[in-house]
């Protein structure tokens, strides 16, 4: 990690990059709540539908246009020529199970969620990402007890967020339990990657640059490995058509590839104006 000659970098030179994209993920979320009337497209988890698991000899085009709801996707499953997921708008299961039965299809499994239950399933899970950064804010706080130090992690944290939900707008994944639990997850990750940054530069002995690189050696190890393997959940659960651990593993690799920025970029330059220029010099 000792090729990354940080004294070479002003404080700014670090912090750009990283406020630069997180400006433009910011952008990216209000032009899309303007247009669509929400930060973030929800799936049926939260505007209700419903998905229906069909055997049919039909093509994937013939399966979509066989019924009168508005169809979000039909996908074929792995391993079987005649197999289809297909998720639909509308909550009404039992009209789409009499239309697939009209058609000759056979129906494997069905399930529906009510508008009423996806609102008040995307108001509980929105309520729950507050509070957990919430809570995560006053523990750092309370651990650090200085402003700056706390504030790096704190907003490396939010950055970790908003990244992935930026890049999930553009990538086309929907808002679903499994991302914002794949999002809860990201505000682990970044503390964790963040506090021990700032436990080496703050507490260990040593200079700010080896306590830097010392803490890098761990947590760039841990981060990558997390990477890779969440990258490996993604391909295979994509070859699948296991949409939500697919949706899960990719917003897990953009957040942690972000922290990694974050963390080794905007985190640490706050920590060097910290240690050299502000309050604890």
């Amino acid at each position: 990690m000792r090729e990354v000659d940080y004294p070479e970098y002003s404080n700014r030179q670090l912090a750009a990059v990283p406020l630069a994209v997180l400006a433009l993920a910011i952008l990216i979320l209000v032009g899309w709540w303007a247009v669509t009337g929400a930060p973030v497209t929800p799936g049926i988890d939260f505007t209700g539908g419903t998905e229906l698991r069909v055997e049919s000899g039909m093509s994937q085009q013939a399966v979509e246009e066989t019924f009168d709801e508005t169809v979000i996707s039909v996908q074929g499953v792995v391993g079987s020529d005649n197999t289809y997921v297909v998720r639909l708008q509308s909550s009404d299961v039992q009209s789409i199970r009499q239309q697939a039965q009209a058609a000759d299809m056979n129906i494997l499994s069905s399930a529906s969620t009510a508008p009423s239950f996806g609102a008040g399933a995307q108001q509980t899970a929105v309520i729950g990402l507050v509070v957990a950064f919430a809570g995560m804010s006053l523990l750092v706080f309370g651990l650090f007890r200085t402003f700056v130090p706390s504030l790096a992690v704190v907003v490396s944290a939010f950055s970790d967020i908003i990244i992935p939900l930026a890049v999930m707008n553009l990538v086309g994944i929907k808002l679903s339990l499994g991302t914002v639990a794949a999002l809860l997850m990201l505000i682990g990750y970044s503390v964790d990657s963040d506090i021990l940054l700032n436990n080496h530069v703050l507490r260990r002995s040593g200079g700010f640059y080896e306590s830097v690189y010392r803490a890098m050696e761990t947590g760039i190890t841990m981060t990558l490995t997390s990477i890779a393997a969440m990258a490996v959940m993604a391909v295979v659960a994509t070859i699948f058509n296991i949409d939500l651990m697919a949706d899960i593993g990719v917003v897990l690799v953009i957040g942690l590839t972000a922290d990694l920025m974050n963390t080794y970029l905007l985190n640490l330059s706050l920590l060097r104006w910290y240690k050299y220029e502000g309050v604890a010099r």
